[in-house]
């Protein structure tokens, strides 16, 4: 998945100007998991600042979840859930290749697809139709165009389809306190 992402910021003088336009430079399309994918469009760890980055602020083996006060913005591609279930689908390999590609969010997911983030997160489904599934089992059906607001609340992604769902994330970090 190819994404553009056009960055603008203030120069020396307090001109607005364009930063960069071009592809999001970190992305990676999951082998163990065909049709699931992540785009890292920008990464604040904390308290955001005007302030134009030094260096690229995304980073595929680092953190998706930012530390309280900082934002990370995400586009994800899910696999459709036959893909888990196929015969040749590889449990190892995939939990390998999350961990290295997504380390944080590796070690909160139970072996379910169930976790739980410090983060308040707002989705939003661009493409295909996912199924929100809670602690008790309750389930909402998302397609194109609808919005989630996902209050650090245990759940789990689930595409009952044959065709990769996308959503676009913004990942707000919370406090301690939200997840016991």
């Amino acid at each position: 998945m190819t994404v553009r992402r056009v960055v603008t910021g203030m120069d020396e003088s307090g001109k607005s100007v364009f930063v960069s336009d071009g592809p999001v430079p970190n992305s990676h399309a999951f082998e163990s998991m065909p049709g699931q994918a992540q785009v890292r469009v920008w990464f604040t760890p904390d308290l955001p600042s005007g302030t134009i980055p030094e260096t690229e602020p995304t980073d595929n083996h680092g953190p998706v979840v930012p530390g309280p006060g900082g934002a990370s913005f995400v586009i994800v591609s899910y696999a459709p859930e036959s893909v888990m279930m196929s015969p040749g689908f590889d449990p190892d390999a995939a939990g390998q290749e999350m961990a290295s590609y997504a380390p944080d969010l590796a070690e909160v997911f139970e072996p379910d697809g169930m976790h739980r983030t410090r983060s308040v997160d707002y989705g939003v489904v661009l493409e295909g139709e996912l199924w929100l599934e809670l602690d008790d089992g309750a389930q909402v059906l998302l397609t194109q165009g609808d919005t989630v607001v996902q209050l650090a609340a245990r759940h789990a992604w689930r595409n009952k389809t044959q065709a990769p769902a996308t959503v676009a994330f913004v990942l707000t970090g919370a406090g301690a306190s939200v997840v016991s």
